[in-house]
């Protein structure tokens, strides 16, 4: 369901949109530097086996504890996406959290080199990508295992819902897959997303597209949540400045997919 609620929180950080098969925003100054980049040594690194590849992925958390795949901006896997899966680790009473690399170790350092390496994704290999985490996770000691990912991540999270059997339940931030890559509507995972309520990235992340998801969520009759923040743009997610100001959003958000993966997985 869709939910409206009262904030007088301010605009979100907003990024640039990595969107496949969606016209990207021009690249704006406030979005023309990638996220800093932070130590995190206690994430394992570990060597994946997908068909007749590899690729490496970074693990945090209990083995024995469920499995939450976490998907990338289109930066690549730096300290944001890291930050969140040490989160999610800590959540409750813990989850393994896994970020599997499907940029293959490259890291934009601006919004320019985003785009390029977005650009150039394999977006049915970075499917194959996440089956191949989920089933390593599962076959690794995690009983079951979800899937979250934000803005291109968010696309690739909700595609994975649809395309890969072995995943057990859903949460997306600011992204939309395009209709050539999946039809949410056939999907087999319960699916909760995430949407500013001020997101400008028409046919991705905007209001009609958070409305549209709703839509063909209804259709396939799995479990889901679709939720609008007042006051939010895109990446709202991320640790910023303006973020500060939009703690109450970010808490409820975090909340909710507390909730949700705890209810699945």
């Amino acid at each position: 369901r869709i939910e409206l609620r009262r904030s007088s929180h301010l605009a979100c950080q907003k990024r640039e949109t990595p969107c496949w098969a969606w016209p990207c925003p021009q690249t704006t100054a406030s979005a023309a530097t990638a996220p800093e980049r932070l130590p995190a040594a206690h994430f394992q690194k570990v060597r994946i086996q997908r068909e007749d590849t590899t690729f490496d992925a970074y693990v945090v958390g209990k083995q024995d504890a469920p499995g939450v795949v976490v998907l990338q901006e289109w930066w690549g896997v730096n300290n944001q996406v890291k930050n969140h899966a040490t989160h999610i680790s800590q959540i409750g009473h813990g989850y393994r959290a896994l970020v599997p690399d499907l940029y293959r170790g490259k890291v934009a350092l601006d919004a320019a080199e985003a785009r390029h390496l977005m650009e150039g994704l394999d977006w049915q290999g970075a499917i194959k990508d996440i089956q191949a985490s989920v089933k390593w996770l599962k076959e690794n000691g995690s009983p079951k295992v979800g899937v979250t990912g934000y803005c291109m991540g968010g696309a690739l999270a909700i595609a994975s819902g649809v395309l890969v059997p072995e995943v057990d339940a859903v949460v997306a931030f600011y992204g939309t897959p395009s209709s050539k890559l999946v039809d949410p509507s056939r999907a087999l995972a319960p699916i909760q997303a995430h949407f500013g309520e001020l997101d400008t990235y028409v046919g991705f992340a905007d209001v009609t597209a958070a409305k549209s998801l709703e839509e063909k969520l209804k259709s396939c009759g799995v479990p889901h949540e679709v939720h609008i923040y007042p006051g939010c743009s895109h990446a709202f997610m991320n640790t910023s400045p303006e973020a500060l100001k939009n703690q109450g959003a970010i808490d409820l958000a975090w909340s909710r997919f507390a909730t949700w993966m705890a209810r699945f997985l």
